[in-house]
């Protein structure tokens, strides 16, 4: 039996950590501009020693230069003049400007100027801020307008609680009812309050049953088209217009109407008051085309040009400080300054990598997207002289704007295939897909294999399955679905 207790161990391991500073350094390179424009900002609040320099007039080799000389002068200076920096002066002005304020404060807080007046206009300034109306509130507030017994009111609330993102009742009837505990008639006559509701098709149990509804709120339930959604729901689906047409009894130009005003209907009514999960691209870089130059423009609009205090370092330089005021200054000097040079390789590294792309992907620049070559990060890489990591961190969710639009980094490293005896990127050959897709006869649209075709016509040899999959990743339908009647 083995024996029971406690016992010490000792292990040698050996794991990689992250320095503080390197991962400030990663978090920097990885941060787009308008992200890295609230890290310097937060840097800013904390470290006291780091200024920042108005934008306007002033180049990024201008700043250089500038911060050279500030490492210069420092390497020139003697090591006592490097310990002991002179600016007591401005010290004594910061201490009388802090007991100033705290002098000041404690007077106002003392006359309590904060009045009942002043409450409720704070209020008011609040309850003025404009936000965008939910589904919820949208039907909410309907629904408080709405004439009926205490129970139907109640029962209106919980199915208005009860929709999903899209603004279906998924959920039975009968089952909110029992869940509710509220009677069942109420429940149903508050479903049926519900689907007159805005905005139209509201409250309804499925796509199909929301767009019949929309039609009746138009007065067109009686309607083709109306006949259509309720008895032919699953050939519209699969888009069979022939069928459909002998179905209904009636021609096919007809039937094509009948479409057409189906596709002006909303098939998921609540989803305009979904929120907005667009975000503001602010391209990282500009390729500019100057005469025969293409020129590279690095977005500094919202990155701060930051320098060291000279006033602090003036302090440092003199001997009036404590031990622990001098360690404080010397580490918020060492921190401003990898801030900075962080910032600088960054920017460095962006223009290097950007500069690789244009001059391996120049036709794209010069002819659009149907030109675009493979590449990969490695190959970048390698011209660079980093690690492939590094170009991987360098163009995380950055952006490029190009003549031909604004595109990812990401967008410039795909894979491809070989036609007259050049490399052909993928996103070429779907750019080529959707223009023949484009080109097509709706009334004989192109399948698979006869895209297989075309492209071959072209020398770009590919498989059917990657057409098909290309054409998913395109949105574009297949050929039934695509096929429209004169």
């Amino acid at each position: 039996m083995a024996h029971q207790g406690l016992h010490q161990f000792q292990k040698l391991t050996q794991s990689q950590v992250l320095a503080p500073q390197l991962r400030q350094s990663l978090k920097i390179l990885q941060a787009p501009a308008l992200e890295l424009r609230h890290t310097i900002l937060e840097e800013l609040q904390s470290n006291p020693l780091l200024e920042e320099m108005p934008m306007s007039g002033v180049s990024i080799e201008q700043q250089n230069e500038e911060n050279d000389s500030d490492r210069n002068g420092e390497n020139e200076a003697t090591p006592e003049a490097n310990e002991e920096m002179r600016f007591q002066n401005d010290f004594e002005i910061l201490r009388k400007l802090d007991q100033d304020w705290r002098d000041h404060f404690q007077q106002a807080g003392s006359q309590n100027t904060f009045t009942r007046e002043d409450a409720e206009r704070r209020q008011h300034f609040f309850d003025s801020l404009v936000s965008e109306t939910s589904l919820q509130e949208h039907l909410l507030g309907q629904a408080d307008l709405a004439d009926g017994e205490p129970k139907l009111r109640e029962a209106l609330r919980y199915l208005v609680g009860s929709l999903n993102d899209q603004g279906f009742l998924t959920a039975g009837v009968s089952d909110i009812a029992l869940m509710a505990g509220l009677p069942l008639k109420a429940v149903q006559d508050a479903a049926e309050l519900l689907k007159t509701f805005d905005p139209p098709g509201i409250g309804a149990a499925n796509v199909q049953e929301s767009l019949i509804q929309q039609l009746k709120i138009r007065g067109h339930g009686d309607s083709l088209a109306a006949n259509i959604l309720r008895n032919h729901y699953a050939l519209l689906l699969r888009r069979r217009i022939p069928e459909i047409a002998r179905k209904v009894d009636a021609s096919l130009e007809h039937v094509q109407d009948a479409l057409e005003e189906i596709a002006t209907l909303d098939p998921a009514p609540g989803r305009r008051f979904g929120e907005d999960s667009n975000r503001v691209v602010e391209p990282d870089v500009r390729i500019e085309r100057d005469g025969d130059r293409w020129l590279i423009n690095l977005n500094r609009d919202y990155i701060p040009r930051l320098r060291l205090s000279g006033t602090y370092k003036e302090l440092l330089a003199k001997n009036n400080l404590t031990p622990k005021e001098k360690e404080y200054i010397s580490e918020k000097m060492r921190s401003g300054k990898f801030l900075i040079s962080s910032i600088e390789q960054r920017q460095q590294t962006i223009e290097r990598i950007t500069r690789e792309i244009l001059n391996q992907q120049k036709d794209f620049f010069e002819h659009g997207v149907s030109k675009l070559r493979p590449l990969t990060m490695n190959q970048v890489a390698q011209a660079v002289g980093v690690h492939e990591t590094t170009v991987s961190r360098a163009i995380a969710n950055k952006y490029i704007a190009t003549p031909w639009g604004v595109f990812e980094f990401k967008f410039f490293f795909t894979p491809g295939y070989t036609a007259n005896g050049e490399s052909v990127s993928n996103t070429s050959i779907k750019d080529r897909i959707a223009q023949i897709v484009s080109e097509e006869n709706p009334a004989k649209p192109y399948s698979d294999q006869d895209i297989v075709a075309i492209l071959g016509e072209k020398n770009v040899q590919i498989a059917r399955r990657t057409v098909a999959k290309y054409r998913e990743e395109l949105g574009i339908l297949p050929t039934n679905l695509r096929r429209r009647y004169a």
